[in-house]
């Protein structure tokens, strides 16, 4: 039989779970946020966390309630350092500390161990970030993404490549996470299928290495017209750098990892106008972009910057949540859970809905360059699953 146990004045007490006190009527809500808030992916990370805690103030100072109840909204944001380990061991530390959903994590390193903590003791998770297939395939019914997965991605960047960049030669190198080289096996996987261009060099890096030029010597001898990289902003902008160090003039086609606000730092002059081309996960089309805007100028006044990437996923994920326990009446993960997996939820992100799998229906992607140093936006894709 499954224990509760919460801290009385004295002591420390455990009652069954089936005498506890009914989460349909607890004051308080507890939602875990998990995400790397240290190590090169920090930024990204931190980004999630500021995305749910300003859903977290927002129902509060909504006075959101729960099965007529006025409830406190709490988070409760741990640091899994990009590391599947720690992020095992952050998603028991979240279980044990009582949270009644994740919104996290950021890698698909760590999102796919912590996913199985997270099952085991029926706790609903949406990832505002992670792209690997294999999170929503495990079976696990608590398993939900609010951005298109690698699928889509490497589809979308291998069409862009040949059909707009006009690429016929092709490099490829990942930093060997389960992030960076799934995406690079499916965009090697959808260049094939496409035809008409050659993959003339494969290359293997780290997701801490800061010297590149040993692979990138040997890319260079195959005159490539685009070099494709599976991995994060802290390692393409010092490849960026030494890219143009070695006159490597290829345009450079990434992931949303590399699709970041601080990408300009990291790479200094070696960015270029139109020389990297990134793919985010995600998008909004002209109807929402107000309410994205919106969005953007109040994280602005709150953190006193621009977001990166991931705070507007984290924000419609902990509403999504939110949404789904009002229309359960319940904070119970095993009541709300069945309205999660059905739910219909307009975030400022899109339309929120998910398919068996725990994927988000009619994932939007957006194609961005950089120009003068700024993320400019190329365009909105839909794709779907299958």
């Amino acid at each position: 039989m499954r224990l509760i146990c919460f801290a009385t004045l004295f002591s420390l007490a455990c009652v069954p779970a089936v005498h506890a006190q009914s989460y349909a009527t607890q004051s308080q809500v507890k939602i875990g946020s998990a995400s790397p808030l240290s190590g090169p992916s920090a930024h990204q990370g931190k980004d999630i966390e500021n995305g749910a805690r300003l859903a977290i103030d927002d129902l509060n100072a909504q006075g959101a309630t729960i099965g007529g109840k006025k409830v406190k909204w709490v988070l409760q944001a741990e640091d899994d350092g990009s590391d599947p380990k720690l992020g095992t061991a952050v998603a028991q530390k979240l279980v044990d500390g009582g949270v009644v959903a994740v919104v996290g994590h950021l890698n698909s390193g760590t999102t796919v161990p912590a996913s199985k903590i997270y099952n085991s003791a029926g706790i609903p998770q949406i990832s505002p970030a992670a792209t690997t297939p294999l999170y929503t395939h495990q079976g696990y019914k608590t398993a939900f993404r609010i951005v298109a997965n690698d699928d889509l991605v490497g589809r979308v960047l291998a069409g862009y490549a040949i059909n707009t960049l006009k690429a016929k030669k092709i490099a490829i190198i990942d930093d060997r996470t389960a992030f960076g080289q799934g995406l690079a096996d499916q965009f090697a996987k959808d260049v094939k299928r496409l035809k008409g261009a050659e993959i003339v060099s494969r290359q293997f890096t780290n997701d801490r290495a800061t010297d590149f030029n040993a692979i990138l010597t040997q890319i260079r001898a195959h005159k490539p017209d685009v070099i494709f990289y599976g991995g994060m902003d802290a390692t393409a902008g010092p490849m960026l750098k030494q890219m143009q160090a070695l006159g490597i003039a290829a345009k450079f086609v990434s992931g949303d990892g590399v699709c970041s606000e601080k990408l300009p730092q990291l790479a200094g002059s070696a960015l270029g106008d139109d020389k990297v081309v990134c793919v985010v996960a995600g998008g909004v089309d002209a109807p929402l972009e107000a309410g994205l805007a919106a969005f953007a100028d109040r994280y602005k006044k709150r953190y006193g910057m621009g977001f990166q990437t991931y705070a507007p996923y984290a924000y419609d994920a902990t509403m999504t949540f939110a949404a789904a326990m009002r229309a359960a009446g319940s904070s119970d993960p095993a009541t709300f859970l069945p309205a999660l997996a059905k739910i219909k939820y307009q975030g400022i992100t899109g339309t929120i809905a998910f398919d068996a799998n725990g994927d988000l229906r009619d994932a939007a992607l957006t194609l961005y360059t950089y120009r003068k140093g700024l993320l400019t936006k190329l365009r909105v894709v839909r794709e779907s699953v299958n």
